[in-house]
């Protein structure tokens, strides 16, 4: 597998890690646990940090990898990635300010900018394992 696979194959991962970690601390929140909250959210932080890495890595060495399909499945893949890449750049100060009030223990702010931020990063990190798929191994 070419290096570049490797690094794109990691970052996949890395975001699923980060989305299943979000859905176990939401978990954790809704059961009273706020400490299993903390640590998984920070866990899926960490992940989409590392996440972050691979993918701007691969981009320096590598540029971007381009859909070969075509057609409908190229439409919608081109509707996906655009929502995908909009979701991104708006999540970071979301989670970041979330992030930054849940480690105050601002929890009432805390929790009304979690509202917006933990469904778009839950949506961007799976759309992003989504266009790993479609970008690497669809079309066969």
């Amino acid at each position: 597998m070419e290096t570049s696979h490797v690094l794109a194959l990691a970052s996949a991962l890395f975001n699923g890690t980060a989305a299943v970690l979000m859905l176990i601390a939401r978990g954790r929140i809704r059961r009273g646990d706020r400490e299993g909250h903390r640590r998984g959210m920070l866990a899926a932080f960490g992940a989409s940090c590392v996440f972050l890495g691979f993918y701007l890595t691969r981009i320096v060495l590598f540029g971007d990898h381009h859909f070969t399909g075509t057609g409908a499945v190229r439409v919608a893949y081109l509707i996906l990635l655009a929502s995908h890449v909009l979701a991104a750049m708006a999540v970071v100060p979301l989670v970041l300010r979330a992030l930054y009030l849940g480690m105050r223990d601002r929890f009432e702010q805390h929790r009304l900018w979690a509202r917006v931020a933990y469904p778009v990063w839950l949506y961007v990190s799976v759309t992003g394992v989504i266009v790993y798929a479609m970008l690497y191994h669809w079309p066969v």
